[in-house]
């Protein structure tokens, strides 16, 4: 999973990247808005975790400049200020969670993904799809009840199809949600390319019932009743 930590307390924000890292996600920082605004633009996020002070402009017009965009991310607040009018505000603008200065690393963490769960699967804590059950939780597959084994990326591969099922995922979108902005210095999609071949392998082993096909020339599309 990919988060944009927007945070210009660059102490903390190393905090949190450390941390999130530690705990499977993809995670990027930026300490402004004009960076932010380039980034929300450019790449896909599957949670954004934005300050509403910033040395230059305002965390909540950047959400509102994310609303614009029609994109589909979480959003969490993350802010000193604890009056009930920016609570309203922003809730109103379209976040999803408002979480104030000081807080546990862990306790935003719990937070990131319960709002990541909402958005893509509905707040579930297992996903199933044919024969297949992902515990959202423990990171954990099973088909027909029997666990398999899956490296991060084949797992983080298997979620973001499970969330976009039956719709086409480009190469380019999976890449950066696998791998960040790091994708831009990429020469090939070779590393992506084993990832999939590597999960198609362990399904079929395994006799899952979805299938990932590869759409030529554009990405791949998972057919839970192929």
């Amino acid at each position: 999973m990919k988060l944009l930590i927007v945070e210009d307390e660059e102490p903390l924000l190393n905090n949190m990247l450390g941390y999130l890292t530690g705990e499977q996600f993809i995670s990027e920082g930026v300490t402004t808005y004009v960076a932010a605004l380039e980034r929300i633009h450019l790449y896909e996020y599957d949670c954004l975790l934005l300050d509403i002070t910033l040395p230059d402009g305002n965390g909540l017009r950047l959400l509102e400049a994310y609303k614009q965009l029609r994109k589909k991310a979480g959003i969490i607040i993350i802010s000193a200020k604890n009056s009930l009018d920016d609570r309203i505000a922003g809730l109103d603008l379209g976040a999803d969670d408002y979480l104030t200065k000081p807080f546990h690393l862990s306790e935003l963490n719990a937070r990131i993904k319960a709002v990541i769960r909402r958005k893509a699967f509905n707040t579930h804590d297992f996903i199933d799809a044919g024969n297949v059950r992902v515990d959202m939780t423990q990171r954990r597959v099973w088909v027909d009840q029997q666990a398999i084994t899956l490296t991060r990326k084949e797992l983080d591969i298997l979620l973001h199809l499970l969330a976009n099922q039956e719709r086409v995922v480009t190469k380019t979108s999976l890449a950066e949600h696998l791998w960040g902005d790091h994708i831009d210095q990429a020469d090939s999609f070779n590393f992506l390319f084993a990832h999939i071949k590597n999960l198609k392998k362990k399904l079929l082993e395994a006799g899952a019932t979805p299938e990932i096909r590869n759409i030529y020339g554009v990405g791949y599309q998972l057919l839970v009743n192929a």
